[in-house]
């Protein structure tokens, strides 16, 4: 049957409120008329992937940096864009749903009706006729022409309902000519892909195929995902991110009034964010629970599950001792697989799925060591653990209660310390929460909302200057939006290459891939942490922020993990590109010995310095 998106949708009043809200551009971005400025070419961030990320990308890799600028800027080799040229371009979402990707969409088609009101943006849709999309859409190439009517109750909106999202990929041979054929059968100019590491890797692979066969469809990225993790030196934030921590925050800070009233409850929270625990960290920043375990510290220290559940039950004791029988704890999802035996278990588990062992075989086949991991734990996280995994070969994540899988190692060691006299406070009492979906579909953030809006107006101008296999940025966002830094970079930039052995005296192989960003143990946002934990865990500084707010002191504050940590790469890279420009406007041929020693003696400074910290044993990936 026929699908009924796009169609106007009866709204409330207040996101009637918010579909009138109408996002700011940056001054680079204002106008008709923008000047792009294509300035030295990218390399890898890995080294030592470098050249096979060229072999995989000969035709995209080692494309120049992009910087937008105002038209006013006087930048001689900028090129000026003044009027586009009448264009097609499709949209597609092709990621789970985050706040704020309706608005890369409005911007989007803003940007092209400015320059050209001829351009056509389509649309592809979810579930029409026998099909299921986003992707899918694009194969079955059934589309929506994006218009003012269409976008009318979507902006500002959350959901990905405008257009729906199913499946997410575009990576076997047989998607990619799926994909080739719908975009040259509607012969498109542009193709703008909208999601998360996954779906960019995809967009980069498409573009490179595109530059193979030489056909004129160019293809752009747009970092949407709530889980935090597509962040590298030319991505600082994702569109969602904000949304989903401010929206969870206020859930925790819930719970934490809760647990301070009631002073009898342990609420173990379970939080979305797949591998990484960006939006877990993020949240014990805004809302200050008593404790969090982030994933990348038991992987980082290689805790047991053992260790994980002395860890807590230490913490239970010691508020104890203060006469505090009640608390707070977060856990990510991700955490099941950071912890190294259940991770073990997982990989043969999934090992057998895939050689056909039906689920209630597969205890028998685990190995000894396997086996009596499995066995000791609950029969709940058993069935969980049984589960087929994603198309990444990472388990259902969001399927899997670790929270109640943490609680119940938790209370049996505090009743057996109960029992001991070891612990002398009330009986331990947990109550678990998984905040995942209750989040991911709420109205945008005024920050994302911008920040998405801003996006879609950078595609239509990457687009415009014939760009291809480029990811939309903007950088310097902890700063207000009129110091924004527009641009794009290569998607093949951004890659790494992770490399797997098959079996003993087998040599690795890798495949450039956009990879999740993990939280960085050594960064700013972690420090913060690291800081406060006593301070959290003891003292009972719970911050609660109150609903979301789209106006007043609440609606311009930005995550505490964006503003601490010391970014905007873009902006630094078009600092020191000035830099080099006067240094070339002074030392020419004609200039005085003086001068052309002293640049001579710092330019080999410099250059020495770089090539020690540059080089590849002393590289490490701030992300």
């Amino acid at each position: 049957m026929d699908a009924d998106y796009g169609i106007p949708r009866q709204l409330s009043d207040l996101q009637k409120l918010r579909s009138h809200y109408q996002p700011e551009l940056p001054p680079c971005l204002q106008g008709t008329t923008v000047r792009v400025e294509l300035r030295d070419a990218t390399t890898a961030a890995d080294p030592s992937g470098e050249h096979t990320i060229k072999r995989f990308f000969p035709h995209t890799y080692s494309q120049p940096l992009v910087h937008f600028l105002r038209a006013t800027a006087k930048v001689p080799a900028a090129q000026i864009i003044t009027e586009h040229p009448a264009i097609r371009v499709g949209v597609l979402f092709c990621g789970r749903q985050s706040p704020g990707g309706h608005n890369v969409i409005w911007g989007l088609h803003d940007a092209l009706k400015v320059h050209n009101p001829k351009n056509i943006l389509l649309g592809f849709l979810v579930k029409y006729f026998l099909y299921d999309g986003g992707s899918e859409g694009l194969f079955a190439q059934k589309t929506l022409e994006i218009t003012n009517d269409v976008l009318a109750t979507y902006k500002n909106q959350g959901g990905y309902d405008m257009l729906g999202r199913t499946k997410d990929q575009i990576r076997t041979t047989e998607q990619v000519n799926a994909a080739v054929a719908a975009c040259k059968a509607l012969k498109l100019d542009g193709l703008v892909i909208i999601g998360g590491v996954t779906s960019n890797t995809d967009a980069a692979h498409l573009a490179e195929k595109f530059a193979e066969t030489k056909w004129p469809t160019k293809v752009v990225g747009v970092p949407v995902t709530l889980n935090g993790d597509l962040k590298n030196q030319f991505v600082e934030a994702n569109v969602g991110f904000d949304t989903i921590c401010k929206v969870n925050s206020q859930l925790i800070s819930n719970m934490c009034t809760d647990a301070l009233s009631a002073e009898k409850y342990y609420y173990f929270i379970r939080l979305m964010g797949r591998k990484a625990s960006h939006v877990a960290l993020e949240c014990t920043l805004q809302s200050h629970p008593n404790m969090v375990i982030l994933g990348e510290e038991v992987a980082a220290s290689k805790l047991t599950i053992f260790d994980i559940t002395q860890q807590i039950c230490d913490a239970v004791q010691a508020r104890a001792e203060h006469d505090k029988n009640h608390g707070v704890i977060l856990l990510p999802e991700g955490l099941i697989e950071s912890i190294p035996e259940v991770y073990a278990l997982l990989q043969e588990i999934h090992g057998l799925l895939k050689q056909g062992v039906s689920a209630d075989k597969i205890s028998s086949q685990l190995s000894p060591w396997a086996s009596a991991l499995f066995e000791f734990l609950p029969y709940f996280i058993r069935k969980q653990l049984l589960l087929h995994p994603e198309s990444d070969d990472s388990a259902q994540l969001s399927q899997i209660e670790t929270e109640k899988l943490i609680a119940h190692l938790v209370e049996t060691e505090m009743n057996k310390r109960l029992k001991e006299g070891t612990y002398k406070g009330k009986k331990f009492n947990a109550i678990c929460h998984f905040f995942g979906y209750q989040a991911r579909g709420s109205l945008p953030s005024k920050f994302d909302c911008d920040y998405a809006y801003v996006l879609g107006h950078i595609c239509s101008h990457i687009l415009a200057a014939g760009l291809n296999g480029y990811m939309a940025t903007v950088t310097n966002l902890k700063n207000p939006g009129n110091h924004w830094h527009c641009g794009a970079a290569p998607i093949s930039a951004m890659m790494t290459v992770k490399r797997y052995g098959r079996g003993p005296g087998k040599a690795s192989i890798g495949v450039p891939a956009l990879h999740p960003a993990t939280v960085d143990l050594r960064g700013k946002s972690y420090e913060l942490l690291s800081q406060n934990a006593t301070k959290f865990l003891l003292d009972d500084v719970y911050r609660n922020l109150g609903p979301l707010q789209f106006d007043g002191p609440g609606a311009d504050a930005k995550a505490v993990t964006l503003c601490v940590e010391d970014q905007d790469y873009m902006g630094r890279i078009k600092k020191l590109q000035e830099y080099l420009d006067k240094v070339r406007t002074i030392v020419k041929p004609g200039c005085s010995q003086d001068v052309l020693k002293a640049a001579l003696s710092a330019m080999a400074s410099v250059t020495d310095i770089l090539s020690v910290i540059s080089s590849p044993s002393s590289v490490s990936t701030p992300f």
